[in-house]
């Protein structure tokens, strides 16, 4: 990860558990650095007395689905302002420090909104993701990270008027303030009723949108699919079942999966300067901190895999097995060490 190339922007229209978005996280954990770390914060769904078994699942789930790439999956209790679990804690978003990759998922978008609006953890997530850390939002994430943020539950579940709220509005910094709204497609209410756009129907929807100035574009991400947004590329990709709506003014332009097609359709983008609106001492600390994980150890600790794969290769090697022991020390110089033989015993040292 380069210090001038932002990391991916992953917004999932649903289902961030689901089969069907495994092919979203294996394409960003593919670009992870070996033993990298992913970072779940409680936010969004830190109003409700089970949030950790809610982002807990999010974890069990990535942690089966991406066990080959020998990731650290890591929560982040930051859950409310003025607590000892507040994203303003240092002590409790200082792992964010090191993630490689950042995700927020289900809950409510306007808490996650009002929880993490000027806190530390957003400084924090602002400037790792700026160093190379993807971003990975779904759900009330997506809603909550958009530069207005639709009141779902209060509108559609107590029945408040409509009306927008502030979002984090966080891609203003490239230059695309956009609104983004996810369930798109959403078809719970059937035949007796329009949840099609995040739940509030096309009629609903439509009325919102004549309160906000026309010129803000809005996506619209279909359930169990997801647009990333790759900025060293200059691309959105297109994955998962459904497809992504550009509205535009009056035009609307319809992405389906397994398409791709450039980022200036979204606006007239750009990078940010180093740290530019980020705060002088977190932008200091991200910045050092990457530099300490580009710069090797001098003595560095295989992992798990790494010692269970040499003990078989000393296994093989004892049973004269040298086409399996060569596989074997195959895959450990892919995870980046090569084997020692030494009358003492083999042991494992960084390639290079």
């Amino acid at each position: 990860m380069g210090t001038d190339t932002p990391g991916l922007i992953v917004l999932l229209g649903s289902g961030e558990t689901m089969p069907t978005s495994g092919k979203t996280h294996e394409f960003v954990a593919k670009r992870l650095p070996a033993n990298g770390r992913i970072t779940i914060l409680e936010t969004p769904s830190g109003f409700e007395p089970n949030s950790n078994l809610v982002v807990g699942k999010i974890k069990t789930y990535l942690e089966k689905r991406l066990q080959n790439y020998e990731l650290d999956v890591q929560l982040v209790p930051a859950r409310k302002k003025g607590t000892p679990l507040s994203p303003d804690n240092p002590e409790i978003v200082e792992p964010v420090y090191l993630a490689d990759e950042i995700l927020l998922g289900p809950g409510s978008p306007t808490y996650c909104a009002r929880q993490l609006k000027d806190s530390l953890a957003l400084d924090i997530i602002k400037a790792r993701h700026r160093l190379g850390a993807s971003l990975f939002l779904s759900s009330s994430a997506v809603l909550a990270f958009s530069a207005q943020t639709m009141p779902v539950y209060e509108i559609y579940k107590v029945g408040e008027d409509l009306h927008w709220k502030p979002g984090l509005d966080f891609m203003r910094d490239y230059g695309l303030p956009l609104i983004v709204i996810p369930h798109w497609n959403n078809n719970d209410g059937g035949s007796e009723l329009d949840t099609s756009h995040c739940y509030l129907g096309k009629d609903r929807f439509n009325r919102l949108r004549k309160m906000i100035d026309p010129k803000i574009k809005i996506l619209g991400i279909d359930e169990h699919t997801s647009l990333i947004l790759d900025f060293a590329a200059g691309q959105c990709y297109v994955k998962g079942n459904g497809g992504v709506t550009l509205l535009d003014q009056d035009k609307a332009n319809y992405f389906d999966h397994r398409t791709s097609f450039p980022l200036e359709q979204l606006g007239q983008w750009h990078l940010p300067a180093a740290g530019d609106g980020i705060p002088t001492n977190v932008w200091q600390k991200a910045v050092q901190l990457q530099q300490e994980k580009e710069t090797p150890d001098e003595i560095s600790t295989p992992s798990s895999k790494a010692e269970q794969l040499l003990v078989a290769r000393t296994e093989a090697r004892a049973a004269k097995d040298w086409a399996k022991a060569d596989a074997l020390r195959d895959e450990l110089e892919a995870l980046g060490w090569q084997v020692r033989d030494t009358p003492e015993g083999p042991y494992l040292e960084p390639l290079g």
